[in-house]
Parts: C-alpha cells; sequence; structure tokens
C-alpha cells in the first residue's frame, strides 16, 4: 500500500467487570457523595475552579490510600491499565506501575470541565459511576492540532480517524484509558441529574 498509518493515538474503552456493575456503582456513588459533604476544603476549592460542580482533585486525591471501596477499585483499574500499556508497546520488564492519583468528580446540571492534560503521568483515565441519559461524554483533541498551519477544513464525512476531535460517550460501568499527554475536555452537563466519575493517573518506576 503506498500509504500506511504511522504514530497512533490509541484510547482504551472497556467495562469494568463483566457483571455486578449496578451495585457496585450505587455503593460507589454513595460513597462519592459522602465524600463531598465531608470535604469542605474540596468545596471550596472546586467553587473557584470547577464552578457549578465538585472535585476533590485539590484536596482527597489519593483516595486508593484512604478508602477500602476506592482500593478495590485500584485493583480493578490496575488490571486494564497493564493491558492498554502492553498494547502501547511500553517496555515495563522489572518495571512497577502504580496508581499516583484518584479523585472523585460530580458534575451537576451546568457544570463542566475544560481542556486539560494530565502531567507528570503516563496513562490516565476515568471511570464512569453515573451517567445519566443526554449527559456529556469525554472529548479529546488531535494532539497534531496545534501544527496544522496550512491544512484544510476535514470533510464532514471524514472517517472518524482523520477528525480533528472525537467524543467518547460516557458510560456507567466503563474504564476509559489514554496517554496522559493527550488533551480533552467534557462539554457542560444539559442534563437535571449529576454525572459521576472518578479520575486517575498512573506512573512506573
Amino acid at each position: 500500500m503506498p500509504t500506511r498509518a504511522w504514530f497512533p493515538t490509541l484510547l482504551y474503552h472497556e467495562p469494568l467487570q463483566k457483571a455486578g456493575l449496578d451495585r457496585f456503582n450505587a455503593e460507589l456513588a454513595d460513597e462519592c457523595h459522602r465524600l463531598r459533604d465531608y470535604d469542605a476544603a474540596g468545596r471550596r476549592w472546586s467553587a473557584k475552579n470547577y464552578p457549578g460542580g465538585y472535585t476533590s482533585y485539590a484536596t482527597l486525591n489519593q483516595l486508593h490510600k484512604i478508602s477500602s471501596t476506592f482500593g478495590g477499585l485500584e485493583r480493578k483499574l490496575t488490571a486494564h491499565v497493564r493491558r492498554f500499556a502492553k498494547q502501547l508497546a511500553f517496555d515495563l520488564r522489572g518495571r512497577e506501575i502504580a496508581m499516583t492519583d484518584f479523585w472523585v468528580n460530580i458534575m451537576p446540571e451546568h457544570a463542566a470541565h475544560s481542556l486539560h492534560l494530565h502531567p507528570l503521568s503516563f496513562i490516565s483515565g476515568t471511570y464512569y459511576v453515573a451517567t445519566p441519559r443526554g449527559c456529556p461524554g469525554l472529548k479529546f483533541e488531535d494532539p497534531r492540532l496545534s501544527k496544522f498551519m496550512a491544512a484544510p477544513p476535514k470533510l464532514a464525512s471524514a472517517r472518524p480517524a482523520h477528525r480533528t476531535h472525537v467524543t467518547y460517550p460516557a458510560r456507567a460501568g466503563h474504564v476509559i484509558l489514554f496517554e496522559s499527554w493527550l488533551r480533552h475536555e467534557v462539554a457542560a452537563n444539559r442534563t437535571a441529574a449529576e454525572r459521576i466519575s472518578v479520575s486517575f493517573n498512573y506512573n512506573w518506576s
């Protein structure tokens, strides 16, 4: 073939486990709400930096170390991260991977999360706890976008792999993983119900 694809950007999207997710997520949602009620400093930080929503990112951001529920979830997520790292062809022989950050995001109506990336980690991701019908997905940006310079616009009929943005729907019980340098955002929640997720970073040594 005269044309080949190089330098791919891979995204991983799978259910956390095969069964029992409804009960697991209901219990996890309860813990997320209790965390918000307890975390006064996080609510104050969120009021300034996460308008309309709540995140424990700046306050309680290593939940796997203080909660047995999140500790159990960490072990399940690590299995997915190992699988993704293998697909990315990372040489982890004789090396360890470890979750470094783990925090809660609660997005009521109108809350949004602007475009960002996750520095000082190599794989990041989100696990969806509660995703009301019509809530926003996770939107990723082509990492080459700033270098397109004189490129013409893409066809409306372009295949997803050729578009400048792609959005993965938020699905309760599913894990989405990506390399930490990939910029992403969440549009404003247009539903009356809360969108709840937990996000995390992994590093290696």
